[in-house]
This record gives structure tokens, C-alpha cells and sequence, in this order.
């Protein structure tokens, strides 16, 4: 074994796209051109490329579930070499090289506990599903982190998840492992990305020379004075999409030229079981890795983005009254039912996945004794929570204006989540959720706000084709 480790980690993700009232209409994006839209058009730079070439099968990478289910479903072939890939490294090293990630992208601190638990829960079972054994680490939406969501992971059964250097103290030993101590008196291993070599790659991989040059120029190096592992971690749309042809740099980087200079390829399941943590370290709570203002991007708005950002902590109020709303109409079934609703909020993912058809997973629950109204209703409910849980991915509140896509998006599937409600139980929040969207102003054109959005997106609503669609 090498004296010197290298580990490349790529997070894979797309948002969830489209009208979510017809989630098998094709979605055309400008600015995706030849393609119809990203999906289309990333897959083409960055999927496929790195599939053929079978870098899944040589790095560390998780693949959000948003985007395996768009693979599964509109590029197969693809799909199906990167859990090729998974499983022949599973054969050979006896343990995955693929970590899990919560289902939406979410910002998981912005969340109420029992929501950080339903985000995860529903990524690995996602993970299990599509790679057909559990994932023993979990990847953070933007590595956004505080000491609630490690205890989660832990709970959860996950072993390790990764965050970066600036959002551990005292770091020193590369990329660890390390132990942090959780709430309970538990631990979780965490490691830690390298963020100076990591976003070398990611911004400016085209003026390193190639991979050889790389290592020699960056690995060869820091054998003489870094410690024992290097993880490099980034969006893994950085080979191909961000940087057309890059694929090819991370291939001969892990096949041939990290060797070359003396570092060892390795991926972070296989290193905990041969190097576990021995130093115990904290957390920076309440970081990412994208916004150097804790989690203002999301929540408050910050300098990250460019502009007047009062409209991100209004479209969150918005969302926030929408998600009470829709958790008590379906409390209130619940507590009538005589249902412990957060449980059975996790299993019922299971008929999303096509684990359970409906009926199945009513009897494994035991309430094959409801009326078929009951039944209607508790199964609406239910489609509700996973559209207000659709509705806080990250890309909401990312970007610099309301006057995007992502925000509609976002606002399209709290509509649906209200939409949902209404048929169910006789309750219709829209007129409440146009109110509260005033409030949330374009710092573009302060004559457009998340009402006038949301007038948009019922148009979606009242064309769309196959309202009762299966979400992605």
C-alpha cells in the first residue's frame, strides 16, 4: 500500500425541472440549446462521458435522486453503466465507492428535525433501491451542516460524511478522518475536503496542463510534507459540463498519473474500513461550502448573490406558511385515522420508488381497514408532503433574483402541495399562499413578485395533461 492516498469525490445533481402537475410533459429550457434542457444537455457533456470511460467506477461520487430517476428514465444506457460501475467496484473491493444524498437537495439546518429525518431517510432509501445495498455515507446539499443533522445521519445508520476545511477546527491531518461528537455522546466520521486543491480543479482545471502535469506539477510535491490522504471534492459536472472534455483529466488522473507520482486511488468507504478516525474535532455549525456567510444564501439572502435579496427571506415565509398548512391538514387526518403520521410519511416513498403499489403499502402499514374515501384522502395527503418537501430544494434560493426558473419551480410545487390538499380535504390555501408571495419582490423588476408567479404556474396547473403523474 502507498504511503500517500488520493481520493476524488464528484457530486452528481440536477434539480427536479418542469411542471409538476404533469411530470411526463417534456421540458424545454432556453440556453440548453441543441438540447430541449439541461438534463439533456449535461448528460450529453458530463453523464455519458464519464460513464463510457467508467470513471464511476474509479472515483467517489453521489448521485442525487432527483437526477437517477431523470437517467433511469430518459437515458437508460447511461444510467445503467454508472450502477454497472457501482457494483463491479462493490465485486472487487468488497464495499461501495457511492454515497447516498437527501432526497431534495435541501438545506438540511433550515430544517424542523423531523423534516432533516424524511430528507435523509428517503435518500437512502433511493441509495438502497438503485444500487441494491445500504450506503454507509451520506453527502450534505452544499456540505450545509450543523450538529442536529450529523446526529440525524447517525440515527439513521450512516457512518461518515464529508464536509470542508473551513468547516472543521483544527483540520490539520488531510483529509482525516475524524471523529465529531455528537448531541447524544455518540460519534460520526467526518472527512475533509482539501478546499484550495479542490477548487483548483473546480475553476480553473483547463489551466492546470492536463492530468500528468497535474500530478507532477501538485501531487508529486506534497508527498514530501502532506499528510496521509488528499480529498479532492467538487461538483462532478466540473468533468465535462463546466469544463468541456475534462472527463478525460479525471480519467487518466485515477487510472494511471495520481500512481505515477506515488499517490494511491482509494474511495472514502473503503479508507474508513482500513483507516479509521483517531482525532476527534468540532464543527463550524451552520456552514456550507457555497456561501461564506453561513446559510444567508438560502435564508436571509448575502453578498453571495448580486442585488437586493429581501425576496429570499420572503419566499421562505411563504413556503414556511404553506408547509404548516399542508402538515396540519394531514395531522389532522392522521390524529382522526388514529395514524402515526411521520413513519408512515418515510415508508410511503417506498410506493414512489415502485417498491409498493398504493394497496400493498396501506396493508404493510395495517390500514387495509379504511374506506376507500379514507384511503383517497390519508394517499393525497401523503403526494402533498413530498411536493411541499420539493418545493425547499436548494436551487429555490440560490440564485441572484426571484425572476428565475428555480423559483418558480419551487413555487409550482407548493402549489401542487396545496392543489393536492384541496382535493383531499376540502381545503384550498392558494388565495393565503398569493398573499404571502407579495411580499417576495424581483430586485430586477420590482414590479414582479412571487404572486404574479404563482399566476404563471396556474396556468401549468390548469393545462397540464396528467394531473395525477408520478412526481420525479
Amino acid at each position: 500500500m502507498a504511503d500517500h492516498m488520493l481520493c476524488v469525490h464528484g457530486h452528481f445533481y440536477q434539480p427536479p425541472r418542469g411542471n409538476p402537475f404533469d411530470e411526463a410533459a417534456e421540458l424545454v429550457e432556453a440556453g440548453a440549446e441543441p438540447y430541449r434542457n439541461f438534463n439533456e444537455k449535461v448528460t450529453a457533456d458530463c453523464y455519458a462521458p464519464n460513464a463510457t470511460l467508467g470513471n464511476f467506477g474509479l472515483m467517489s461520487f453521489n448521485l442525487g435522486a432527483t437526477l437517477a430517476r431523470w437517467l433511469a428514465d430518459h437515458a437508460p444506457d447511461t444510467y445503467q453503466q454508472i450502477i454497472a460501475s457501482e457494483q463491479g467496484y462493490y465485486t472487487q473491493a468488497g464495499c461501495t465507492n457511492a454515497l447516498a444524498q437527501p432526497a431534495h437537495h435541501t438545506i438540511l439546518p433550515l430544517c424542523r428535525k423531523r423534516d432533516k429525518q424524511v430528507q435523509i431517510k428517503w435518500g437512502l432509501m433511493s441509495f438502497e433501491h438503485r444500487f441494491g445495498h445500504p450506503a454507509p455515507g451520506l453527502w450534505l446539499p452544499e456540505l450545509a451542516v450543523d450538529l442536529e443533522t450529523l446526529q440525524v445521519l447517525h440515527d439513521c445508520g450512516v457512518q461518515f460524511t464529508v464536509l470542508s476545511q473551513g468547516q472543521l477546527k483544527g483540520a490539520n491531518d488531510g483529509a482525516g478522518p475524524y471523529w465529531v461528537k455528537l448531541p447524544s455522546g455518540d460519534r460520526l466520521a467526518v472527512y475533509s475536503r482539501d478546499d484550495w486543491h479542490s477548487n483548483q480543479l473546480a475553476f480553473n482545471i483547463k489551466g492546470q496542463g492536463g492530468a500528468g502535469r497535474w500530478a507532477r506539477n501538485t501531487l508529486g510535491p506534497l508527498r514530501r510534507t502532506f499528510p496521509r490522504m488528499l480529498l479532492i471534492a467538487t461538483d462532478g459536472e466540473t468533468f465535462g459540463h463546466h469544463h468541456a472534455g475534462e472527463e478525460q483529466f479525471l480519467h487518466w488522473l485515477l487510472s494511471y498519473e495520481a500512481n505515477s507520482v506515488g499517490f494511491e486511488v482509494t474511495t472514502l468507504a473503503r479508507d474508513l474500513a482500513e483507516h479509521p478516525p483517531t482525532q476527534e474535532l468540532e464543527i463550524l455549525e451552520h456552514t456550507a461550502w457555497s456561501c461564506w456567510h453561513g446559510l444567508n444564501r438560502w435564508s436571509s439572502g448575502c453578498e453571495c448573490t448580486t442585488g437586493d435579496s429581501h425576496w429570499k427571506p420572503a419566499l421562505r415565509r411563504a413556503l414556511d406558511h404553506l408547509a404548516h398548512f399542508v402538515d396540519e391538514a394531514y395531522l389532522d387526518l392522521t390524529h382522526v385515522l388514529n395514524v402515526e403520521p411521520w413513519t408512515l410519511r418515510e415508508n410511503w416513498f417506498r410506493v414512489l420508488l415502485g417498491q409498493q403499489t398504493e394497496s400493498e403499502f396501506l396493508r404493510a402499514a395495517g390500514l387495509e381497514r379504511l374506506t376507500t374515501e379514507q384511503a383517497r384522502r390519508l394517499l393525497g395527503l401523503l403526494r402533498a408532503q413530498f411536493y411541499r418537501q420539493r418545493m425547499y430544494v436548494s436551487a429555490t434560493f440560490y440564485h441572484e433574483d426571484l425572476d428565475r426558473p428555480e423559483a418558480r419551480y419551487g413555487i409550482a410545487n407548493g402549489l401542487r402541495a396545496v392543489r393536492l390538499v384541496a382535493a383531499a380535504v376540502g381545503r384550498d390555501y392558494t388565495d393565503a399562499f398569493r398573499q404571502d408571495l407579495k411580499l417576495s419582490v424581483s430586485n430586477k423588476n420590482n414590479q414582479l413578485t412571487g404572486a404574479q408567479l404563482l399566476d404563471e404556474v396556474l396556468t401549468w396547473a390548469n393545462a397540464a395533461a396528467v394531473p395525477g403523474a408520478d412526481p420525479q
